[in-house]
């Protein structure tokens, strides 16, 4: 892959991101552009591609204040009308550069410790009565859990089908059962192309539906390309 057109990509990117140049990571989703196709043929790191296409290197991380986050939190929380599932807070993410990556609330602990945490700040303060109820059904589902310490997480799987040239993306419980319901149906073969093991389906598959929504045909049949192939590929868990 040519060196100026990397340059581009990442002056274009940078553009579209408020003039602030993405992470590796971030470039690599919104381009399709790997580490393999600069790292060692025309740069040694990162920062180095970013000098060159003419930014400053974005710190590797940025100390946000415990409440600030829980704020960037309970702001997503309150658009969305429940406790937000990681998809969620990532299409927020990519039309809102204030909210923090998904990760970064990582420090909090587990679903259920987070939820009891914001709770916590929110009995302190008044207005908060409608971010507590949200929250008090995530602690509530843990504690139903009679001799457990934790709640039981379920998981599903979001999986890529492909039947002549359309391409299905659905949810179920069980990926070969779902694929042999669909060869019944279908008057050609179907082939599962790739599956993502998620904690959440529901939200995980709304997540692509929308990430691909501008090639959607009929239902959840998509016309995909390659690189959108090649993109939900790279996933094996969310």
């Amino acid at each position: 892959m040519k060196k100026e057109y990397i340059l581009d990509e990442i002056r274009r990117t940078a553009k579209a991101n408020g003039g602030a140049p993405l992470g590796v990571r971030m470039f690599l989703r919104e381009t399709g552009i790997k580490e393999a196709d600069w790292k060692g043929k025309h740069w040694v790191r990162w920062g180095d591609a970013v000098r060159e296409a003419g930014f400053a290197p974005n710190k590797l991380t940025i100390a946000y204040e415990e409440s600030a986050l829980i704020e960037k939190f309970i702001a997503v929380m309150r658009e969305v009308g429940r406790f937000p599932v990681v998809a969620e807070l990532r299409m927020k993410g990519r039309s809102d550069a204030s909210i923090p990556n998904d990760k970064t609330f990582t420090r909090f602990g587990t679903k259920q410790q987070f939820a009891a945490k914001i709770m916590d700040y929110c009995q302190e303060r008044p207005g908060y009565e409608d971010v507590i109820a949200l929250c008090a059904a995530v602690v509530g589902a843990q504690r139903a859990q009679v001799g457990e310490t934790e709640a039981e997480e379920t998981i599903g799987f979001v999986y890529l089908v492909k039947t002549g040239r359309y391409y299905k993306i659905g949810r179920s419980n069980s990926v070969g059962r779902r694929e042999y319901e669909l060869g019944i149906q279908l008057p050609e073969k179907a082939t599962t192309v790739h599956t993502i093991r998620t904690d959440d389906p529901v939200g995980i598959e709304a997540y692509w539906h929308a990430r691909f929504a501008a090639k959607r045909k009929n239902g959840e049949w998509f016309e995909l390309d390659a690189k959108d192939v090649g993109t939900f590929k790279r996933r094996k868990f969310m």
